[in-house]
């Protein structure tokens, strides 16, 4: 993770923060940046601490769909990360239930609590779809075009209302990277065994990917800064990425010769649908569906950031070199490549 800024950590020192989404990929980066400034940091916890073993934190055990529970967790608190979602689902009804009756749950809580007054909420790129062509900014109309994304939009429009109420902001990441994250990891994987599978001309910018570091620093920043209230602001990385440049990243890593398979477009619906079929054999449901698929093919896939850049002094800074030789270090510390 980058390190922080006296002044960012200052504005962080003895505040009490609620944290969801605390034992996933981004919500533990999170966690780790606000100890690090001085923050009491709590967390909701459904029963698996994961990446939260060990540190300082107080959990509050329970989930989303517990409104006692999260009265408990906001109560006292003065800023909200609502950073836990469901990216992943065989059907629609699994990220409403979620991904939206969640949130308003936790608005409810924040409404009913007196203390808070500031909260940040996670949406996604994904809510965005169709909504546009090429490079989106916040402008854009909202046209998901799957179910992850259709219930993030949900989500946001539901939010609406809540603008009047309290201190309250959106955030949009595009795809995320680094330690901790899973999904990405299986492209890696085939990266290592010397295949890189790219889909359409990979030579051509076509994906917004953030480090998880700079994430973490904009939504820090999405947490204090006056002007982000009332706002949403997509939170990319510093330049849009083509897969030629992930899968040159990636090989230099691995110190591995890599052959490119290209996948032609017009197959990608099967290869995810074989690919469901395969992982509901074994009980689970793979990053990459029939759902993932649509997305790759007719959803918006990189974002701008310069909202986040002009409002809130946001500055990626996470090359993807070097973000790649990190993610890719961790991944061989673990095992996990």
């Amino acid at each position: 993770m980058t390190s922080s800024s006296p002044t960012a950590a200052q504005d962080w020192v003895d505040k009490t923060v609620f944290v969801t989404g605390g034992t996933g990929f981004v919500g533990s980066h999170l966690v780790d940046a606000l100890l690090a400034r001085g923050a009491r940091v709590r967390c909701l916890v459904r029963t698996d601490p994961k990446w939260l073993e060990g540190l300082d934190i107080d959990v509050v055990t329970g989930t989303l769909h517990d409104q006692t529970v999260l009265e408990q967790g906001v109560n006292g608190a003065d800023v909200v990360f609502h950073i836990a979602g469901r990216t992943r689902a065989p059907e629609l009804d699994a990220f409403i239930r979620d991904n939206v009756d969640g949130t308003e749950n936790l608005m409810r809580a924040i409404a009913q609590s007196g203390s808070v007054t500031r909260t940040v909420i996670a949406s996604s790129l994904a809510a965005v779809g169709r909504g546009g062509s090429g490079i989106v900014d916040e402008s854009v109309a909202l046209e998901p075009v799957s179910d992850y994304g259709h219930s993030k939009a949900l989500m946001e429009e539901r939010l609406q209302p809540w603008f009047d109420r309290t201190p309250l902001t959106i955030i949009r990441p595009p795809a995320v990277y680094g330690p901790r994250e899973t999904d990405i990891l299986t492209f890696f994987q085939s990266v290592s065994k010397g295949l890189c599978p790219i889909v359409g001309d990979g030579s051509v910018p076509s994906l917004s990917l953030v480090h998880a570091a700079d994430l973490t620093e904009g939504i820090l920043l999405s947490g204090t800064h006056d002007r982000a209230i009332g706002q949403t602001f997509f939170l990319g990385g510093p330049a849009q990425v083509a897969w030629h440049q992930v899968r040159d990243a990636a090989a230099a890593a691995l110190d591995r010769r890599v052959l490119t398979l290209p996948i032609p477009r017009a197959i990608v619906p099967f290869v995810g649908a074989v690919s469901e079929w395969g992982g509901r054999l074994f009980g689970q449901y793979p990053p990459l569906n029939r759902e993932k698929a649509r997305e790759i093919l007719e959803a918006a896939l990189m974002c701008e950031s310069g909202k986040a850049a002009r409002e809130l002094g946001y500055a990626p800074s996470v090359e993807l070199s070097t973000g790649i030789a990190e993610t890719i270090a961790w991944y061989r510390e673990r095992g996990w490549l």
